[in-house]
């Protein structure tokens, strides 16, 4: 298992990258629990914390499409490391100025998310230049996607650490200039450097005007729903069944699904087309999410929790394969952004979904949102699968498969962007 994800390791470049990539986004998976620790600490309200976080989530659902075209133009280190440096200073100064005066906490909590830089989208657009072959770039995708329940798992536990060596301004202070060293790291690296875009079509929607990668955001969306919901349902079971230490069993549960799901995706080379696959994985994922509505006793729950997030970075890794197959010549790393960013919201559409519906119905029902969204999620694919499978406009079609010994029926990259 662990032979596909040694070899993409050994590969030139691949470890600083990925590490790279994941310490540069540190500031991003931490910045909810960091900001509630620092509002209160200051005296803050749930309320004005919440807020504040919202105001980071939301800013940085703008940004990130925004930034990664910005990449596709002018290229990684003239965006990634500006955007890292600013984010880190918009941070830093909310933590010196602490909550007050509210407008000024809010604006620079919006700019940090604003500029938080496109390292995902980055990373996923360099791997076809530092891979040789399909097969390991598939493989680099599934490594990616299991590489993030990690940083999700570590992230929050930085910041405690942080907060009880320092304090929780230190924490901001210390995760965020983390950020800019990992931001620096790759932008610094020769794939960074030497990486251009495909030429691209002038086009005010840019990745958008691909109807196949629209389908896929919308599957995706109800995907970011289930996920949020899940958090939500588990705080009201976790209420009822022993308190906080059950919800963090809980969501350790599901990020260790996802965690040996992606292992096992990534290593094994698929044979088929990727949109009959994803089609599968996220009917699988929806179906593994209906047993969590019986909400049995806490052992047999975090069991439930781990088959829940067995499929989670499967659909994810098979995802980044089809969006850098529907985007347009010259937009990969704005489509990889805005997979990034339809997955964010529809987790906060998950999270705000799932309160109403906890609170009139209880936790049985606020399980029953994540499959519902699995399930619509499906749908899409369903309905919309001729669309799905339809050759992105300017896609590079394989003439021969010289570079797959499988002869996988998939097709090239159609990204282009090979160093």
């Amino acid at each position: 298992m662990a032979a596909g994800f040694s070899e993409v390791l050994r590969a030139r470049h691949a470890v600083r990258l990925l590490a790279g990539t994941l310490v540069g986004r540190l500031p991003n998976a931490t910045a909810a629990i960091a900001l509630v620790l620092f509002v209160r600490a200051q005296g803050g309200s749930y309320s004005l914390a919440g807020g504040l976080a919202a105001a980071y989530g939301v800013a940085n659902a703008v940004g990130q499409p925004v930034l990664g075209r910005l990449v596709d133009v002018y290229g990684q280190p003239r965006v990634q490391l500006p955007a890292a440096l600013a984010s880190a200073l918009a941070m830093g100064a909310f933590a010196f100025c602490g909550t007050d005066p509210l407008p000024v906490a809010y604006a620079a909590v919006a700019a940090a998310g604003l500029f938080t830089p496109p390292l995902e989208g980055g990373l996923r657009a360099l791997w076809p230049s530092v891979l040789r072959r399909e097969e390991q770039v598939h493989t680099a995708y599934a490594m990616d996607a299991v590489a993030q329940e990690v940083m999700f798992t570590v992230g929050p536990l930085l910041v405690t650490l942080c907060v009880s060596m320092w304090s929780e301004r230190a924490a901001l202070l210390v995760l965020n200039g983390l950020g800019v060293l990992g931001a620096l790291s790759v932008v610094l690296s020769p794939p960074s450097r030497a990486w251009r875009s495909a030429p691209r079509e002038a086009h005010w929607l840019g990745a958008l005007r691909s109807p196949g990668l629209l389908v896929l955001l919308g599957s995706f969306l109800f995907v970011g729903m289930a996920l949020g919901s899940i958090a939500v349902a588990s705080v009201s079971y976790a209420d009822g069944h022993g308190g906080d230490a059950v919800y963090g069993w809980l969501m350790a549960g599901v990020g260790l699904g996802a965690l040996v799901g992606g292992t096992a995706y990534g290593a094994r080379q698929w044979r088929g087309a990727p949109e009959r696959r994803l089609r599968w994985l996220v009917a699988l994922l929806a179906v593994c999410y209906l047993p969590l509505v019986w909400m049995p006793g806490v052992p047999a729950m975090v069991a439930l929790a781990v088959l829940a997030g067995v499929f989670l970075a499967p659909c994810i890794a098979c995802a980044f394969i089809l969006v850098d197959r529907h985007a347009p010549s010259g937009t990969v790393t704005e489509a990889f952004s805005w997979l990034v960013t339809t997955f964010t919201v529809g987790a906060s559409v998950g999270t705000g979904l799932a309160g109403p519906v906890v609170q009139a119905g209880g936790a049985r029902w606020g399980f029953a949102v994540p499959g519902a969204a699995g399930a619509v999620s499906l749908l899409v694919l369903l309905a919309l699968s001729g669309v799905l499978a339809a050759p992105a406009r300017g896609a590079v079609v394989a003439a021969s498969s010289e570079n797959d010994p499988n002869r996988a029926v998939e097709p090239r990259f159609s990204s282009g962007d090979r160093a």
